[in-house]
């Protein structure tokens, strides 16, 4: 029988974090600290405007694009909170900023097409390269320097078939963010090159250092960023996968017509709960968001604590929700540290080489969890990592 499988879809490796979760799926007692969601109930008031769409019989396709009034929010929302500036005509809502990533590679790849990654990142950026037809680049970005990238490291990588750089801050799974300087730092070298920049701020909200800054909101860099965010981390709205890509012109125009053709529209109730977000936040200063971001601020620093006492040098996350302690320490990669305390006390971590090469000797571990299952499960990681010196 004829091998009917893409190859680029046949080489894929399955994902390092889906691994876990379904081995934790089954096991009695376990704790997880893998998952990248937020314990957190949609708030009520983002639940009650999509319930009462439902009851005036909004449950139709939208346009395209979605919402006139989502999109006009949205572009509010930037303007309000980050200083960016992009129009509603180029702004696109889609299914989760999953869907976002999917569309922008696909729409600028051309086969052999060289896309940077820094690394350590979130899982799909590189398979998402490698389907659309481009090739990732790793930049690895080291935690000695904050997990940020530099100008050098980006020299460093390219090359003239190199046609964007992701740039993906607060980061998952490092917890590390770019301010202002650090940004400026590295747009000359994206203007010298002519590089696009896909920016995925998915955990803009969540930047407990000051206030986010985006690079498209630096000089004229919007012209040539590719914005992507959505409403599942900061507003616990993970499941209703709604997200939104804003863009120049030109690229906008590729992303929609593969959207149309793919997706057609996202979810209508789940764009109308996204709309209701943005009104409310708009009018209260998104008190809701603070409340939350408080919570894992407050979960992150005893992590770290903890993970540092028991000699795992953990950087501080300045954004998102996880830490990535390393276990060089304990004479064990990352790879089997998860799967060893997996299997000895039930708590699942994730693999930093899951984000990665640069994570070899990383763990990821959410705090997006309540305090008492975090507590639980560091008074286990303690109890394994003491075991590992009496062997």
């Amino acid at each position: 029988m004829r091998n009917f499988v893409n190859k680029r879809a046949g080489n894929l490796k399955p994902s390092g974090i889906r691994k876990f979760f379904d081995i934790v799926s089954e096991m009695q007692d376990a704790i997880s600290l893998g998952v990248g969601e937020p314990d957190f109930i949609t708030p009520w008031g983002i639940r009650d405007t999509a319930i009462r769409s439902i009851k005036r019989g909004l449950t139709q396709y939208t346009g395209n694009r979605g919402l006139p009034e989502l999109r006009e929010n949205i572009c509010k929302y930037l303007k309000c909170r980050f200083g960016v500036e992009y129009s509603p005509e180029n702004t696109l809502v889609t299914v989760g900023a999953s869907e976002a990533i999917d569309l922008c590679l696909r729409a600028i790849c051309e086969i052999g097409d060289e896309i940077l990654v820094p690394e350590p990142c979130y899982v799909s950026y590189a398979p998402s390269v490698v389907l659309a037809g481009g090739t990732p680049v790793t930049v690895n970005c080291i935690a000695d320097n904050d997990f940020i990238l530099t100008p050098e490291q980006i020299e460093e990588k390219i090359t003239e078939k190199t046609k964007a750089i992701i740039v993906a801050y607060p980061n998952n799974p490092t917890g590390a963010i770019m301010t202002k300087e650090q940004l400026e730092a590295i747009i000359p070298v994206i203007k010298k090159h002519d590089l696009l920049v896909i920016s995925d701020e998915i955990y803009a909200e969540l930047t407990y250092i000051g206030k986010h800054v985006s690079i498209a909101s630096l000089g004229d860099m919007a012209e040539r960023t590719v914005l992507i965010n959505g409403f599942s981390k900061a507003f616990a709205m993970t499941g209703w996968r709604i997200g939104f890509v804003c863009a120049p012109p030109e690229i906008d125009d590729a992303m929609f017509k593969i959207h149309q053709y793919s997706i057609m529209c996202a979810p209508r109730v789940s764009q109308h709960a996204a709309n209701g977000a943005l009104v409310e936040g708009l009018s209260d200063d998104f008190s809701v968001v603070e409340e939350m971001r408080e919570e894992y601020n407050r979960r992150g620093r005893f992590l770290v604590n903890a993970f540092n006492s028991l000699g795992l040098k953990c950087f501080q996350p300045k954004g998102a929700f996880y830490v990535f302690p390393c276990v060089e320490s304990t004479g064990l990669d990352g790879e089997e540290f998860a799967n060893r305390l997996l299997m000895a006390e039930k708590v699942a971590v994730v693999p930093g080489s899951a984000f990665g090469e640069a994570g070899k000797w990383h763990v990821r571990c959410s705090y997006a969890t309540s305090m008492a299952k975090l507590t639980e499960a560091i008074a286990r990681i303690t109890r394994f990592v003491n075991s590992l010196k009496n062997e």
